[in-house]
């Protein structure tokens, strides 16, 4: 797999036309900003986490998104899956407008068409394998389907693990449990924030190739927040934040190796933080430049 170079500040604005009432998520304007702008101070303590994101992904696509520390990864994920409320735009899952939704139905539209996978596993430990998978079922209000439990398990390689409790299981099992769970209900978007933060190398790689079965395989739609070059290199497209906007992306092409498409991910992470720290104080920029 190879990535290639795109820098556009309106990431994923290409596909519109052709995905337009078929797309999985779509957000126009989106801004989040934490703090009040009340008073003539009041901006310098106003946070704008988010500043007019537009992007559409299709369906069947695995997109990866990186950026520096404080750049917006994190609340893009949370108001692109409904978890937060951006301050101003809209979002649309499935041709659903979430942020015109109250608590009750976006809670349940969250548990009947999204799937989550987080970096703790959050298993309950007095449950079964089977019975945590089950669990988005049933908080839907839905009858559990043991065999479609069955199935899921088996997709990710843990069949016989249903009776099991997970703290009989390994970090990496756990993942799986948390990843068959994810697509139980046949969600259509699985969010995935920092899937393989708690995994070693080999496990991560693992975790990793159920990601991209479950979209290659499976049709499933992954946006996955990492900080891993080397998970980032699984997607079809790494989409990159910098000060709460896009700051280009890198598009999966080819049959370059995913080592190269790594490298190429690494390298552009290291740029950005650069800018980053250059930002916050332009001093560390110009010693840099002096040293170089």
């Amino acid at each position: 797999m190879g990535l290639r170079s795109k820098r556009d500040d309106t990431a994923g604005a290409e596909h519109t036309a052709h995905t337009r009432g078929r797309c999985a998520v779509e957000l126009r304007g989106v801004t989040r900003r934490y703090g009040r702008l009340r008073g003539p101070r009041s901006a310098q303590r106003a946070v704008h986490a988010l500043r007019g994101i537009d992007l559409v992904l299709p369906y069947g696509s695995f997109t990866a998104v990186m950026g520096p520390s404080g750049s917006g990864k994190s609340t893009f994920l949370q108001c692109s899956a409904g978890l937060d409320r951006p301050t101003s735009g809209t979002v649309r899952l499935g041709g659903t407008e979430i942020t015109a939704l109250n608590e009750n139905k976006l809670t349940a539209l969250r548990r009947t068409r999204l799937g989550f996978v987080f970096q703790a596993f959050n298993l309950l430990p007095s449950l079964t394998v089977e019975q945590n998978v089950l669990l988005p079922m049933r908080l839907a209000g839905h009858r559990p389907d043991r065999r479609r439990a069955a199935e899921v398990l088996g997709q990710v390689g843990l069949a016989d693990y249903a009776k099991r409790r997970p703290h009989e299981m390994s970090g990496g099992q756990q993942q799986r449990v948390a990843l068959a769970r994810a697509l139980v209900t046949a969600p259509e978007v699985v969010f995935a924030d920092e899937p393989t933060g708690a995994l070693d190398t080999a496990t991560a790689a693992e975790v990793l190739g159920l990601l991209r079965h479950a979209v290659d395989g499976l049709g499933a739609t992954v946006v996955m927040v990492t900080h891993d070059p080397a998970a980032a290199a699984w997607a079809d497209r790494v989409l990159f934040l910098a000060d709460g906007a896009f700051a280009g992306s890198l598009e999966r092409y080819g049959d370059c190796g995913a080592r190269d498409a790594a490298d190429r991910i690494a390298a552009r992470m290291a740029d950005l933080t650069s800018r980053a720290a250059q930002a916050r104080d332009p001093r560390a920029g110009a010693g840099a430049a002096v040293a170089a």
